[in-house]
């Protein structure tokens, strides 16, 4: 069941790919048939929303029992009294799973139009409502109070203002304009606010503008596994090499229970601002972030520890997550991924000199993680295959929890030791549509397996530094 396009590459890009998914080793192991049924299937899965919005509680404020009662009675109301679950996870238990309603095949389209750029279509496709800086056209007597249909442009082609637009454009459901085209493309300066509120969209799935800000924090479920499998202690100094916008520091600071401190770095000032902004908002205080080039971030010499601030000392942690820049191929949905062949082959060796300074920075006996949300073989399983060649001092450790798949086969390492990787693998389950019967039909357990699988593309493994080398 594929409701929109398979996403689409520069057609170099599309070539390496290929290339990945059909390496020796994996159809050696999978067969030829088999391999390309997976990277097919994987393509259409990337262009699709996951079948469940996963948030993460402040379980620092209050309980998930609390949250999880708060969060159904919103959906309730969001959704009109539809019957739509709230599941707590049985091996993640700080999370809630919703399941996505959709595809909606029967909304009838309207004659009057939105064109909205590709980002803002992905965000609507997860939930959002449209607002004014995502519209790009309008149809010409555009009115606040219009009921309109919603596209998004996602090859980028439609001109900002145009009343018309022919090229390709992907439903994504219906709303009423909150502004008149003369309000959206008549103004000087910027404009802000709520654009489109989508009331029949493609998929339904809650909004969480101003929903529980401090109680909630929308997150994909295997970037919350990870902050589980670095398992913070309170009491011990944490750093977060590449941070923002904080999903990951602001767990780890709750996992502590707020009691040790967690290091944030970005080397961006406004994704940093950001970092602190969460902090605050979900009252944690053992977080500091601030703004460097984590690449940079190791001191030639011994620091006094009243130098909190980067560049740090060797061996100075007691675990690093190294939640890396990476191409971001796992992210969903995307249905045009535009960057170039050097784009995406630019980010391993950055992933490297990244890992080289957590290495150092790391204390002996420490942990480091190292996660990307993207799905090629030259930022996940070479990066580990190349780790452990040139830092004798890592050992891959077990993962706890661990619920995606095996690392893929290609870098040449072990079958044992693609058991210790997590590769969460979208393409592991069919693309199927969910709609409230087949919703009430499901065992809770299914519901979870489908969560555990149907997610964005992401890689996870786990280090230990056993000595000082």
């Amino acid at each position: 069941m594929t409701f929109f396009p398979k996403i689409s590459f520069q057609p170099e890009v599309e070539e390496y790919l290929i290339k990945v998914f059909r390496n020796r080793e994996l159809t050696a192991a999978l067969g030829t048939q088999e391999a390309e049924s997976r990277y097919q299937s994987l393509l259409s899965h990337l262009s699709h929303p996951p079948a469940f919005t996963t948030v993460r509680v402040n379980t620092h404020l209050a309980s998930v029992k609390h949250v999880k009662s708060l969060l159904f009675d919103e959906i309730q109301q969001q959704f009109k009294g539809l019957n739509v679950p709230v599941l707590e996870h049985p091996e993640i238990q700080d999370i809630l799973l919703i399941p996505v309603i959709g595809p909606r095949r029967d909304i009838r389209r309207h004659d009057s139009e939105v064109i909205v750029g590709a980002h803002c279509g992905y965000a609507v496709l997860r939930g959002a409502h449209v607002y004014a800086p995502g519209i790009i056209s309008t149809s010409k007597f555009l009115k606040a109070g219009s009921l309109v249909s919603v596209y998004s442009d996602i090859e980028g082609k439609c001109k900002r203002g145009a009343k018309e637009f022919g090229g390709i454009k992907v439903f994504l459901g219906n709303g009423i304009s909150e502004l008149s085209r003369n309000e959206i493309f008549g103004s000087n300066g910027p404009l802000n606010g709520m654009g489109v509120r989508m009331i029949e969209p493609v998929y339904l799935s809650p909004s969480f503008d101003n929903v529980l800000s401090s109680h909630l924090f929308l997150q994909n479920l295997p970037s919350v596994v990870v902050s589980h499998v670095l398992n913070p202690q309170p009491g011990e100094r944490i750093l977060d090499m590449c941070a923002a916008p904080g999903g990951k520091t602001t767990h780890l600071a709750t996992l502590m229970h707020d009691k040790g401190e967690v290091i944030a770095m970005d080397k961006i000032a406004n994704k940093v601002k950001k970092i602190k902004q969460n902090a605050e908002l979900l009252q944690l205080n053992c977080i500091k972030a601030f703004c460097y080039d984590g690449t940079k971030a190791l001191s030639d010499q011994k620091r006094g520890d009243e130098q909190e601030g980067p560049p740090f000392s060797p061996e100075s942690f007691d675990r690093i997550l190294l939640d890396a820049p990476c191409s971001g191929m796992g992210q969903r949905p995307n249905m045009a991924y535009t960057w170039t062949l050097k784009e995406v082959t630019s980010y391993q060796p950055l992933q490297r000199k990244l890992f080289t300074v957590a290495v150092k920075l790391l204390k002996p006996g420490g942990v480091l993680v190292y996660s990307t949300c993207t799905i090629t073989l030259s930022e996940n399983e070479e990066q580990v295959a190349w780790a452990l060649e040139t830092f004798p001092c890592l050992q891959l450790q077990p993962q706890e929890p661990h619920i995606g798949g095996e690392g893929m086969r290609g870098a040449g390492l072990s079958l044992a030791q693609l058991k210790l990787l997590q590769r969460f693998d979208p393409s592991a389950v069919t693309l199927q549509g969910m709609d409230i019967i087949s919703l009430q039909d499901s065992r809770e357990d299914d519901l979870i397996s489908l969560a555990n699988k149907d997610c964005i593309g992401f890689f996870i493994a786990k280090f230990v530094k056993l000595n000082s080398k």
